[in-house]
């Protein structure tokens, strides 16, 4: 997902309540069962905004249990649910519907429900940050439709196990819309038909694991070219799509993509999935990661709406969609967090993208330049992480923040060869899978050969900036942290004077000293964020 920029705020105390936690727990009648694959079957039907359909849930028993949890949203409701053609006895409560099964649940087995919904869903009024179905025209006065609901919750247009813990190992999504229109959602098209009752019905198929919030739907009257990128792991099926009015600017507005694939693949490793192939849709909002499925809505202009995030020039080099969105394949839809409250995974790493692919085509000196520039935006306002289990975020400063904690950590690595391996890495050995804070805390401990929980602590759980403080002493200086966590100590590199070749020093938050004759300054590298204070003597 992509950050609005606004100005910061008071911090307010957050209540949470009993739909949060059903939202946002693995509650028992979710953790005994173990997705395996859906079939969603949606008739779109834009002259009343409605949906109606059904999702079959095909699942593996874990445990003994007999009730299951199944999420949908109001307005939409579950009309009816049913195992083996026989209808089951369904308790709603808010926008959970507790399922209880007839059959015995034996541990081992695979079991299928199909969960029957329809209604209207809920209009997103500013997407993709307030989500829902966005309902728009073209300048033709065609339909142009689609969805947004990181956040809100994929829930709010088809009934799913609504917790981003458990992924489905595939995924077919069948979706039928009024003929003189398209649908495009993720994974590889192969089949449209056309219906008796002036419809067609596009059948779409996901190879690969996919969370819940990257399922799509993105329906007009598509204009649509394709091409082969040769990337690491052989050919991989590029598809576009746009409205025909734009398709001028989006031939070439979207050569960005090989760029951009060129530049992610070598930092981070191969995309990770190329069975389903790589498409960018034009979508009536800003943009989403959508998995296999990219939206966009930046138009066709360098920068993020026109404007450099960073405030440099760097980010007007580029267009920030396609490449922070398609970032996102990597950190978001490959390495996906289990809860919410870890979401500085997804947006840290894929705003420390934008610094790589600046870096990649224009220099490190230039990448580096960006992602200190972002520092402007950081209000440093509340933690990063959030509150676990209730389906909480913590703070937008997960984006640019959290890029600058991870070009620190770069320095604390310093070899770019290793780090390089780390990003790929985690990749690799999170491949399709859903993760914790702590796993990636380790890892990367484990793999830069150095204990950066500290760093994390302060970065991520703390809304202080550490300060190196200093203070002339006669024959040199006195310097240590202030403003930091219990046990923060980590190594700087400076330089005497205002210029000059750089040392690292090993502050901690007692006073230590260095020998300096006749110097009065001690400069920090602008690549760590932290400040740096020169106090009495």
């Amino acid at each position: 997902m992509l950050l609005l920029v606004i100005p910061a705020q008071a911090q307010q105390h957050t209540r949470f309540t009993h739909a949060d936690t059903l939202r946002g727990t693995i509650t028992p009648e979710r953790a005994w069962w173990d997705l395996a694959f859906y079939h969603l079957r949606v008739r779109v039907q834009p002259v009343d905004s409605t949906l109606s359909g059904s999702t079959l849930i095909r699942y593996r028993v874990l445990k003994p249990g007999q009730v299951m949890q199944v999420d949908l949203q109001k307005p939409l409701r579950v009309l009816r649910v049913e195992q083996d053609g026989k209808q089951l006895a369904v308790r709603q409560d808010g926008n959970a519907y507790f399922v209880t099964l007839a059959k015995a649940q034996k541990v081992g087995q695979t079991e299928a429900i199909t969960v029957s919904y329809s209604g209207k869903p809920r209009v997103a009024k500013r997407p993709p940050w307030d989500g829902g179905l966005v309902w728009s025209h073209d300048k033709a006065g065609n339909w142009f439709i689609a969805t947004a609901c990181q956040g809100l919750g994929a829930s709010a247009w088809w009934p799913c196990k609504d917790h981003m813990y458990d992924e489905p190992d595939s995924m077919a999504i069948t979706v039928t819309v009024p003929e003189d229109l398209m649908d495009v959602s993720n994974g590889q098209l192969r089949q449209v038909t056309t219906n008796p009752d002036h419809t067609r019905t596009f059948d779409w198929y996901v190879q690969n694991p996919i969370n819940n919030y990257g399922v799509n739907l993105n329906i007009a009257r598509y204009a649509h070219w394709s091409e082969v990128y040769e990337g690491e792991k052989g050919k991989l099926a590029l598809n576009y799509y746009v409205l025909p009015e734009h398709l001028d600017s989006a031939k070439a507005q979207f050569k960005e993509v090989p760029r951009m694939l060129k530049a992610f693949e070598y930092w981070f490793g191969p995309y990770p999935f190329y069975e389903d192939g790589y498409k960018l849709v034009e979508a009536p909002y800003l943009g989403m990661e959508h998995q296999s499925s990219v939206t966009y809505g930046n138009h066709f202009r360098n920068g993020y709406l026109g404007r450099d995030l960073s405030h440099t020039g760097w980010g007007l080099l580029w267009d920030f969609i396609i490449v922070h969105e398609s970032g996102h394949e990597w950190f978001a839809n490959n390495i996906t967090y289990r809860d919410v409250a870890d979401m500085w995974i997804h947006e840290s790493f894929t705003n420390y993208s934008e610094c790589l692919f600046t870096e990649y085509y224009w220099g490190k000196a230039a990448g580096a330049q960006y992602v200190i520039g972002c520092r402007a935006n950081i209000r440093n306002d509340k933690p990063i992480i959030g509150t676990y289990n209730v389906n909480h975020e913590g703070s937008g400063d997960m984006y640019y923040k959290g890029g600058n904690m991870l070009h620190t950590i770069r320095q604390l690595v310093g070899n770019d060869d290793k780090w390089r391996q780390m990003l790929r890495g985690l990749n690799k050995t999170f491949y399709h899978q859903t993760v914790t804070t702590n796993q990636i805390e380790q890892y990367m401990s484990q793999q830069a050969g150095l204990n950066l929980k500290p760093v994390f602590d302060q970065y991520l759980r703390d809304t202080r900036i550490p300060v190196l403080e200093y203070r002339p002493v006669a024959d040199g200086f006195q310097y240590r942290w202030v403003n930091t966590v219990p046990g923060f100590s980590m190594p700087v590199r400076v330089c005497l004077g205002e210029s000059g070749p750089y040392q690292v020093i090993q502050p901690t938050a007692q006073w230590q000293k260095l020998s300096a004759r006749g110097v009065k300054t001690l400069t920090v590298d602008a690549n760590y964020y932290v400040l740096s204070r020169r106090v009495a003597e």
